[in-house]
């Protein structure tokens, strides 16, 4: 296990050095599990790690110690949240009905359920400012709540707006649609109006496609950076956008290298994005006991500074790692070949066979936001520290 580093550092100065320190998983005769979602609370100490065995795992990142297990069997779990309060989470429900369940850790409480939605949720986002939260749905519409509300706040009905985010300030409202390869951008007090910006991403597709006829990949991530200049749109295809949070034009096209030699795997759970969480329930619903496959909130993240981005190595890779992009230097402008980043490391860089095969995929990724920690997940989930020499 890879010593941890220096309490306190800078992003820049760790970012090439993290290396997978603890893995948390099914033993020898358990039932295999695939993880959904991965949060943190507000002060980094807690993980949350939302399973398609129908479980919330919390762990704590300063002890790297499992500290809880809680159990949704009646109504499944994904896309679990910590509230602002590190003991209350909130979360969808993935059978019996499309309620968010807002829970107690503590006791293991229900405090509240919010009702509206008639089809599965395919995002949930909190406000980083107050208690308020965003739900888009394959209902084609996205609610505001209130934690203290059982009621929904705000209603906005669109085409398939499967995500859907708050910037860092509580102040803008963006909402993704996939099939209208359209990102809208409303005024967080002002939501009833029109949006205030459009930002079309056709021509950007279009563009970093290569002029080849080929559909474009499902849209899995919709995220600001912790600076709120930059919108990231993670994607299940060849890489991700990172655009000018402000014009929408493209920053760098994240590219993933081709599969490592010796890493392509079969054996794998697929993961159906957002769009086709409506045929996943059918699929499950087919297995119940052993679920032929699951969800994902993502595989690509921001780092906390807002410089780098984080990518998983692509969905029919084992042991591939997390690849790392740079973009500080990067530009807005019109896209095409120059847009595209490489990654500048990877952080299983150097492992041997035996790491990367315990490691597995990254098909979700978190990064804690306040401490040098990263956590992916596939089956079980796997903590990432710096090393020192």
């Amino acid at each position: 296990m890879a010593k941890p580093g220096p309490p306190t550092a800078k992003v820049t100065d760790v970012i090439q050095n993290f290396a997978p320190t603890r893995r948390f998983g099914p033993g020898p005769g358990q039932r295999p599990y695939n993880v959904t979602s991965i949060d943190f609370d507000d002060t980094g100490e807690l993980c949350l790690v939302a399973q398609d065995d129908e479980t919330l795992q919390i762990y704590n990142c300063k002890e790297g110690k499992h500290a809880k297990e809680l159990k949704s069997q009646k109504y499944g779990v994904d896309l679990a949240r910590f509230t602002h309060h590190p003991q209350s989470v909130v979360y969808a429900s993935t059978k019996g009905d499309d309620a968010i369940r807002y829970l107690s850790t503590h006791d293991n409480s229900y405090i509240r359920y919010f009702r509206g939605h008639t089809a599965a949720v395919t995002s949930l986002s909190l406000s980083p400012a107050d208690d308020t939260f965003l739900t888009s749905s394959l209902d084609n519409t996205v609610r505001l709540w209130d934690l203290r509300s059982s009621n929904a706040q705000g209603l906005l009905h669109l085409h398939q707006p499967l995500l859907s985010t708050f910037d860092p300030t509580a102040s803008v409202i963006a909402i993704a649609s996939p099939a209208a390869q359209t990102i809208l951008l409303y005024d967080a007090r002002n939501y009833d109006k029109a949006p205030f910006a459009t930002f079309d991403l056709r021509s950007i597709e279009d563009a970093m496609r290569g002029g080849m006829d080929i559909s474009s990949p499902d849209w899995t991530v919709l995220s600001f950076s912790n600076d709120g200049n930059k919108l990231l749109v993670g994607t299940n295809g060849a890489g991700h956008y990172v655009l000018d949070a402000f014009d929408g034009r493209l920053m760098g096209y994240c590219q993933r290298p081709p599969p490592p030699p010796g890493t392509a795997s079969t054996n794998f759970t697929p993961r159906y994005p957002p769009s086709q969480h409506a045929h996943l329930r059918s699929v499950q619903s087919s297995n119940p006991k052993n679920p032929p496959a699951t969800s994902t909130q993502g595989d690509v993240t921001f780092s906390p500074d807002g410089r780098f981005v984080l990518s998983g190595a692509g969905p029919e890779t084992n042991g591939g790692g997390v690849y790392i992009y740079d973009t500080q230097d990067c530009e807005a402008g019109e896209a095409g070949p120059e847009k595209t980043l490489r990654p500048v490391g990877n952080l299983l860089q150097g492992q041997d066979s035996d790491v990367r095969e315990a490691v597995g995929r990254a098909s979700v990724l978190g990064y804690n936001p306040r401490h040098n920690l990263v956590v992916s997940g596939e089956r079980g989930c796997v903590f990432w520290l710096p090393e020192v020499d």
